[in-house]
């Protein structure tokens, strides 16, 4: 039997003050990730919530990070994994059943790196059309709700998330990955929490979504793009 079948998947949750779900999420993991070998690592950022606690109380393994931002705290996740397979998952966002199964049987075709197309929580046409374009294996739809899963030895060689990003740390690497491993967009559904999206309004969100993306890609620098993103979204990252 080949010993990709039993590889370890190390699931990684950046968190920052997520008391509310965190236990929900690690809940639904266990659930949906089976009988197969699995590590659940949640990367705190300085909850004040009581966000680490309850993730340890639950079962997950907390790695406390020396500094908060996404970027960081995943790459702490990923030095602390143990899996040959690491899979980054946003704490409001709950795989598909049988994930890790399904991860492995790509990596048994031949992927070393790849997500789950998205799916959200709440019935709205708007969300539902940004949902489908996920399907397609394209960098400008690939964001960090989809999750992420790659092999330990490909995130090493791609040189891991870059730590002086705040916005639009979980694109960039797509880029990078690509260049050292097959990627692939799964069938299955990543599902995750709208709470930002009826927050601050579906239509509004999306539309600063789109700003920052052009002026990411414009050249903008991290500074003036975290000023912004704070300012329209009231974002505490």
């Amino acid at each position: 039997m080949d010993n990709r079948q039993s590889t370890i998947v190390s699931v990684i949750i950046p968190t920052f003050n997520e008391a509310d779900r965190i236990v929900r999420t690690i809940s639904c993991l266990h659930a949906a990730g089976g009988q197969h070998a699995m590590e659940i690592i949640v990367a705190d950022g300085g909850s004040t919530d009581g966000t680490a606690a309850l993730a340890a109380a639950a079962g997950a393994i907390v790695v406390y990070s020396e500094r908060k931002g996404r970027a960081v705290q995943m790459n702490q996740g990923a030095a602390r994994a143990t899996g040959e397979m690491l899979y980054f998952l946003h704490a409001d966002s709950v795989p598909p059943v049988d994930f890790a199964r399904k991860i492995r049987e790509a990596y048994l075709r031949g992927v070393t790196c790849g997500c789950y197309r998205l799916a959200f929580d709440h019935d709205h046409w708007f969300l539902h059309a940004n949902a489908w374009f996920t399907r397609f294996n394209l960098n400008a739809f690939r964001f960090g709700d989809q999750s992420l899963f790659v092999t330990k030895a490909v995130f090493e060689k791609a040189g891991r998330f870059r730590e002086d990003l705040y916005i639009m740390e979980d694109q960039e690497i797509i880029h990078r990955l690509k260049k050292q491993g097959r990627f692939a967009v799964l069938n299955d559904r990543v599902v995750t929490s709208a709470r930002k999206y009826l927050d601050t309004g579906i239509y509004r969100l999306q539309g600063v979504f789109f700003v920052m993306w052009i002026f990411y890609y414009l050249g903008f620098s991290q500074a003036r793009l975290l000023k912004l993103h704070r300012k329209w979204l009231r974002d505490t990252r």
